[in-house]
């Protein structure tokens, strides 16, 4: 859908509420395209950004690394 900006900034609830739920929504000044107005999830896929766990599993793995915990008692210490 395309917006004028006058209409755009009276109705914005509106606007966003179309663009989360219909798709991207432009908006015109002076008859020529403006801005786009998109989803923030959109706006993630366009932009190629993965969603939190798929950034935590696209991390290096840590199967190569010693992880062993040492066994031997704490130092002690004179308080």
């Amino acid at each position: 859908m395309v917006w004028q900006l006058q209409e755009a900034k009276q109705k914005f609830s509106q606007l966003v509420r179309r663009a989360i739920e219909q798709g991207p929504q432009t908006v015109t000044r002076h008859g020529k395209e403006a801005v786009v107005v998109i989803s923030a999830a959109e706006f993630r896929r366009s932009k190629g950004v993965p969603d939190f766990k798929q950034f935590l599993l696209s991390g290096p793995s840590f199967d190569g690394l010693d992880l062993e915990r040492r066994r031997d008692l704490p130092r002690e210490v004179d308080l």
